[in-house]
């Protein structure tokens, strides 16, 4: 294949399943038509250039996608064909993942960019949102931010309790039901944890920095590593945040979404803005039998729901749930159409930086 003609193209990937120390993944059926099982590799990462942070590393580019048909990386092609790709920016600053979690994953918080740049040498830390795509039961839950009057010293407590008490840290955060549809912004700092029986698109800055002070992970012990991040105990600590808690930290997270264009042919949301955060921009759009042209370069796409199609140029190809690709600013223009409904997600790096 010529490579250089993915430059004015959708670029599409190749199946990227990244393995975890958690089991998951049996609700990618309904999305991707995976297998019903669950296993080590519950997280779909979604045209990323981030490597992922594994201990036993199976590749070279863990957690890095494969161009279609190609066997070339999706970061080395970005690094080759930079400015076609991306403009006038130096990086894709943007990590989209799908993930299904079969359990309770550790109670945890990511580090914010001040942090990043003065422990890890990373310019980035770890914002994220989350949109919940399906639930396994009516048992599904997350847990956001920590319950009003958590101290640091009890969190502590916790924490060395939590060998033997696997309920010890969740019981300090806020348990929230969960059902198709939520949509909560986790800032950096605020502690959470992903219940059991969630499948979620996750939006975030491209890192894989995560402190999880709690040992265990089901039933699999957490390294020091793993948990600290190579960080001794009271530096990763300062990665929570116990300002914010009880009610105020759930409405700060909880989103909901803001149509701008509603019409029989088109429903357009946004879900998260760049006042919510600097780090990202996500939006929603459902189309019925419509269509809608792409103006948004660099930028990743995920059809969530229903089929339909992607036009450019000469070129058309068929789009279903689970698909994804990466919009060039060269390919703007595209044209999705839908076949009956679509939905599709529309997700943004943070904006270019001024020359």
């Amino acid at each position: 294949m010529n490579l250089q003609c993915l430059l004015k193209s959708p670029i599409f990937f190749e199946r990227n399943r990244v393995f975890r120390v958690y089991r998951g993944g049996s609700l990618f059926a309904g999305f991707f038509g995976d297998d019903p099982e669950d296993g080590n590799y519950p997280e779909e990462w979604v045209a990323s250039s981030t490597r992922a942070l594994n201990g036993r590393p199976t590749s070279g580019h863990e957690g890095q996608s494969i161009i279609q048909g190609t066997g070339v990386v999706f970061a080395e092609f970005l690094a080759s064909y930079g400015q076609d790709l991306l403009g006038d920016r130096s990086h894709f600053e943007l990590l989209v993942k799908l993930l299904d979690s079969a359990i309770r994953l550790p109670v945890q918080a990511h580090p914010d960019q001040e942090f990043s740049q003065r422990h890890f040498n990373s310019k980035h830390g770890k914002t994220e949102m989350w949109l919940v795509l399906a639930t396994r039961d009516e048992g599904a839950c997350i847990y956001y931010g920590f319950r009003d009057g958590v101290t640091k010293q009890d969190f502590a407590r916790a924490i060395a309790a939590s060998e033997a008490d696997r309920e010890a840290m969740p019981r300090l955060l806020n348990r929230l039901s969960a059902r198709p549809g939520d949509l909560y912004l986790i800032p950096a700092k605020m502690v959470h944890a992903i219940g059991q029986g969630c499948l979620i698109l996750e939006v975030q800055e491209p890192t894989d920095f995560t402190v999880q002070p709690e040992p265990w992970c089901g039933d699999y012990r957490l390294s020091d590593r793993e948990m600290y991040l190579g960080l001794d105990y009271e530096t990763a600590l300062e990665c929570f945040d116990f300002d914010v808690t009880g009610e105020r930290a759930i409405s700060r997270g909880r989103k909901r979404p803001a149509p701008w264009i509603d019409s029989p042919g088109l429903r357009a949301e946004t879900l998260i803005t760049y006042a919510d955060t600097p780090c990202f921009a996500v939006n929603r759009y459902v189309l019925n039998d419509s269509q809608l042209t792409l103006t948004e370069a660099p930028a990743i796409y995920v059809v969530t729901n229903g089929q339909g199609e992607v036009a450019w140029r000469e070129s058309v190809r068929a789009l279903n749930k689970g698909d994804y690709f990466f919009l060039p600013p060269g390919a703007n223009g595209s044209v999705v159409r839908s076949a009956g409904a679509i939905e599709v997600i529309e997700c943004l790096p943070p904006k270019a930086s001024a020359p």
